[in-house]
């Protein structure tokens, strides 16, 4: 990349090579600055960066084949010839420190090859043809892809859609992402003698893009120097007092970690465990959240301990015998084995308490876990060679290492965004997420989902699209709408509705976080500029039906004195009256009281009203059901928000033959609809079969019998 660039000032000193070990806990990919490239060599010559990569790269592909990175190496030398960099280095400098990063990070030779040449086409004389001539087009594609990135603006106003450019011509192949977060890397740690601005401008950009790109795809040794190098720029006060903390806790004489690691030893070693165990210290800004989140440190509070172990089964007893033989922190327990992270990391975390109240973290992993945990999607290899059995044992995500989840989303995200504006606007806010919750499926499976995520977001995880027709949740067995947010663990059972004109509604927007499930609402909504959004068809729909009858609580038409219908009472010239507030149908028990003008009221037993009358020394009325099986009864519908779902419930009553006397259908809240009938039955008979039909309708979840509600005074007064 031709950014400017000038003498190193990466946080700490520099610290030299040291022997290299078959597992370690942290990549020092500081090491691999000027200081590495330039080796014993004189400064007046150009740095021999062959040997060092050599070395990186056959010590994690022992049978490497180097020669085309020799002549890879002979091309971009001879290119970038004369070409110097801010700091009076000879240009050549910068892809050799990039490919020496990625060689430490496990990459395959074509990634190297490619980073080699990666400014070639875009600096130099060279053209794309010749780097395909003399390379493949594995290598041609890979440098057209980064000469691409080089090109995106992140400050310019066409950021978005040069963006979404880059993402389709470099998405399908992550190698391409990895050489680019190298070299933002190497220019990070160049950055010293810029201008001030200019350094903050892109130590936000870096911030803000690249380095929730590198927690996406797992490369976490990029990720995390990224962050110190940042948090160095734009909080520099900050930082340096971050930097005293550190200095401070190691020149303590006694360090928990160290001490807690060898107990842990003591205890794998007891149990016949071959395992690895480490201390690995927090970077800067790791130090610097939880000194923000706990206040004062303790000296346990500056790392974490890391076992490696060989065999996924072995991750468990490990993890058995530490909570077994020492005193185990269960609320911090989290199993990212079973569930991988959406950047395809592994590990089971877990703590231990000491006898003087200080937790340590412990992190318990497999070599090779480690080695993705680190270096993320650059340690999957070839994405074009044969899986190895490994990869092939794995579920689709972990098979295709040219598309991680993540990625392969954005993909996707990108085809669905009706405009460049949406697809930029939720790509931030995605990348803005820095954790992830994991929700379970009924039949077994799960999601991932960042948090704060909701019911929304789950139906558009798991059905794509066809989460259109989502019309409710079972959160943990429980009825919950759309806009609840779940939390980790949770299990979600999405109830989908039948109806294929069925569509989301503007409100569901208020309610997805994640990019996916925002993208598809919009594109429907794009797409469907005239459909009716439920809350708005709800409201239309409120109405009341006028009652055909003498009032809300009155018989069927025509009823003789001393009747209501099927109710008969002991006073044979008194006009009667099922009661409006509890609505009583054959075979309901039931009470009768006389209240003003000679009326008598008949409620069913359970009614408060009935208490009051008692109370209020009504006297109590005989009362029977007669022969004739017509009742007028009050039922409640509680439903999910969507399009024609009151013509599809009136529909439904009307086909058991019954008539509709009142409907009363109250605003939506928080997606739920109630809706109130009154409705006049040929039979009584009848009332649980409708109920059930009603229920039946998709988006009705609970239909019940009107409750009586209290009053201020019993009816009549």
């Amino acid at each position: 990349m031709s950014a400017d660039a000038t003498n190193p000032a990466a946080p700490g000193p520099v610290v030299p090579a040291a022997p290299r070990r078959r597992t370690r806990p942290r990549l020092d990919l500081r090491r691999l600055g000027r200081a590495a490239l330039l080796g014993p060599a004189a400064r007046d010559r150009l740095p021999d960066a062959i040997g060092h990569m050599a070395e990186a790269h056959r010590a994690h592909f022992p049978d490497a084949d180097l020669e085309p990175l020799r002549r890879a190496y002979v091309l971009a030398e001879s290119s970038h010839r004369g070409q110097m960099r801010k700091s009076g280095e000879p240009y050549i400098t910068h892809p050799l420190a990039v490919t020496l990063i990625l060689a430490e990070l496990g990459a395959e030779t074509t990634t190297l090859t490619a980073s080699l040449l990666h400014d070639t086409v875009e600096d130099t004389d060279v053209t794309l043809d010749q780097v395909g001539e003399q390379f493949g087009a594995e290598v041609r594609y890979l440098v057209d892809g980064v000469t691409k990135l080089e090109k995106v603006d992140y400050g310019a106003a066409a950021e978005p859609e040069t963006f979404r450019k880059m993402l389709v011509a470099t998405g399908n192949d992550v190698r391409v992402m990895s050489i680019k977060l190298a070299d933002r890397l190497h220019n990070m740690r160049t950055l010293g003698v810029m201008r001030p601005e200019k350094q903050a401008r892109i130590a936000k950009v870096t911030r803000d893009v690249l380095i929730p790109l590198a927690e996406r795809l797992g490369v976490q040794a990029l990720k995390t120097e990224l962050e110190d190098l940042v948090f160095a720029i734009l909080r520099p006060e900050e930082y340096e007092r971050t930097r005293e903390l550190i200095a401070e806790n190691a020149g303590r004489p006694d360090d928990p970690l160290s001490e807690v690691a060898e107990q842990v030893r003591g205890v794998l070693r007891d149990a016949d465990i071959t395992a690895e165990v480490l201390v690995r210290p927090r970077h800067s800004v790791s130090v610097h959240r939880v000194a923000r989140k706990r206040g004062r440190l303790r000296g346990s509070d500056f790392g974490r301990l890391l076992v490696l172990v060989n065999e996924d089964a072995d991750c468990y007893g490990v993890l058995g015998e530490l909570h077994t033989c020492m005193t185990p922190v269960v609320s911090e327990f989290k199993d990212f084995i079973a569930v991988p992270k959406f950047n395809l990391y592994q590990s089971l975390h877990t703590a231990v308490a000491r006898e003087d109240g200080q937790v340590v973290e412990v992190l318990i992993r497999t070599h090779q876990m480690h080695k993705v945990a680190e270096a993320g999607v650059v340690a999957l290899g070839n994405p074009y060679a044969p899986p190895s059995d490994e990869q092939a044992a794995g579920d689709g995500e972990r098979a295709d290492p040219t598309r991680p989840g993540w990625l392969s989303r954005l993909l996707d995200w990108q085809q669905a965004a009706p405009d460049t504006d949406t697809f930029w606007s939720t790509l931030r806010q995605d990348l803005a997420q820095d954790r992830e919750i994991t929700v379970f499926r009924p039949d077994g499976g799960s999601l991932g989902l960042p948090e704060g995520a909701t019911c929304v977001d789950a139906a558009y995880a798991q059905y794509g699209e066809d989460a259109h027709a989502c019309i409710g949740a079972r959160v943990n067995g429980r009825l919950a709408t759309l806009s609840t947010v779940l939390g980790d663990g949770d299990t979600v059972q999405l109830l989908m509705g039948q109806d294929p004109a069925s569509g989301p509604s503007r409100e569901w927007l208020d309610h997805a976080r994640t990019p996916g499930a925002r993208i598809a609402i919009q594109r429907w909504l794009t797409t469907h500029p005239t459909a009716v959004d439920p809350p708005e068809a709800d409201e239309q729909a409120r109405t009341t039906v006028p009652d055909t009858a003498d009032g809300p609580g009155a018989g069927p038409r025509g009823g003789r004195p001393g009747t209501a219908g099927a109710v008969v009472v002991d006073r044979p010239q008194a006009t009667v009256r099922l009661a409006g507030c509890c609505t009583p149908v054959p075979p309901d028990r039931v009470a009768a009281f006389a209240v003003r003008g000679g009326v008598v009221t008949v409620h069913r037993v359970e009614c408060a009203a009935v208490e009051r009358m008692k109370s209020a020394g009504r006297a109590e009325i005989g009362v029977r059901w007669g022969e004739t099986t017509e009742c007028r009864v009050t039922l409640l519908a509680e439903s999910f928000g969507r399009p024609h779902l009151l013509a599809d419930l009136t529909e439904a009553i009307a086909l058991e033959g019954v008539e509709i006397v009142s409907a009363t259908v109250a605003p939506p809240a928080q997606q739920r609809v109630h809706h109130t009938y009154t409705l006049q039955l040929p039979d009584a008979a009848r009332l649980p079969a409708l109920m059930r039909a009603m229920r039946n309708v998709p988006g009705v979840y609970d239909v019940s019998r009107a409750q009586p509600q209290p009053q201020s005074q019993p009816p009549g007064f």
